[in-house]
C-alpha cells in the first residue's frame, strides 16, 4: 500500500529526484515487512489432526466396554478402552488407530472412582 502511495506522489506531487526517493524507501519498507510477516507465520508448527491428540484428557460420553465415545476438544471421537470406561470418568488418549482413539483410564479417575462420596 506505500508502494503505491510513493508511486502517486512521485508522478503527480514530489519533485524529479524525491520521487524516486520515496519509490525506493517504500520498495524496501514493502519487501521488509513482507519478509517479516512470513518468519512471524512461520514460527511454529501448528498442531492438527488426530496425532495431535496423544496425551490429552478426554471425557467418556458412552461407555467405552471397549469401544465407546469420547469427548475432546469438544469433538466426538469414536473411542476404545481395554478397561471399562464408564460415563464421565476421564480417560487419557495413547494413540489412534484408523478414526478411533486408544485411550486409557487417567490415574486420577482410577485412583478416586467418580461415584464414592467423600465424607
Amino acid at each position: 500500500m506505500t508502494f503505491i502511495a510513493a508511486v502517486v506522489l512521485a508522478i503527480f506531487v514530489l519533485p524529479s529526484p524525491w520521487g524516486l526517493v520515496a519509490i525506493i524507501l517504500s520498495g524496501i519498507y514493502e519487501l521488509g515487512q513482507t519478509v517479516l510477516t512470513i518468519r512471524w507465520s512461520q514460527r511454529r508448527r501448528a498442531h492438527v489432526g488426530a496425532e495431535a491428540l496423544a496425551g490429552k484428557t478426554a471425557r467418556v460420553v458412552e461407555r467405552c466396554t471397549p469401544t465407546g465415545k469420547v469427548a475432546v476438544g469438544g469433538e466426538i471421537w469414536n473411542a476404545r478402552c481395554e478397561q471399562a470406561a464408564e460415563v464421565g470418568e476421564t480417560v487419557r488418549v495413547q494413540g489412534l488407530e484408523g478414526l478411533t482413539l486408544l485411550v486409557e483410564l487417567d490415574q486420577a479417575t482410577v485412583s478416586e472412582p467418580a461415584n464414592h462420596h467423600k465424607t
